[in-house]
């Protein structure tokens, strides 16, 4: 089992950044991919950003340049810095681990990342 805390989002004004936090505990052994998805009000949770345990990473065309994945060498804690963010980031974001095989996964609690001036 793999227990998931989020910490770090907030209320911020266009341009700004944020840092989430999403620190995992319990048995990391299995786990080959992480993401961060986020939903905002009135859609449909989507993919953001994705990274596999070799390193490779990917993004949706609208948070490339601006957003960066990243996590610990032992996977313990994945982080999404989130620069020059705009309304349209306004979203409940949720870290997710997986195997990578659809057999074990894993989801943050959300957080709540909300830009406005």
């Amino acid at each position: 089992q793999v227990q998931l805390v989020e910490s770090g989002g907030g209320l911020v004004r266009p341009g700004g950044s944020l840092t989430l936090s999403c620190a995992a505990s319990g048995s990391l052994s299995s786990i080959n991919a992480m993401a961060w998805y986020r939903q905002a009000p009135g859609k449909q949770r989507m993919l953001v950003t994705s990274l596999t345990s070799g390193g490779s990473s990917t993004y949706i065309d609208s948070v490339k340049g601006r957003f960066t994945i990243s996590r610990t060498n032992d996977k313990s804690t994945l982080y999404l810095q989130m620069n020059n963010l705009r309304p349209e980031d306004t979203a409940v974001y949720t870290c997710y681990f997986s195997d990578g095989l659809g057999i074990q996964e894993y989801w943050g609690q959300g957080s709540q990342v909300t830009v406005s001036s």
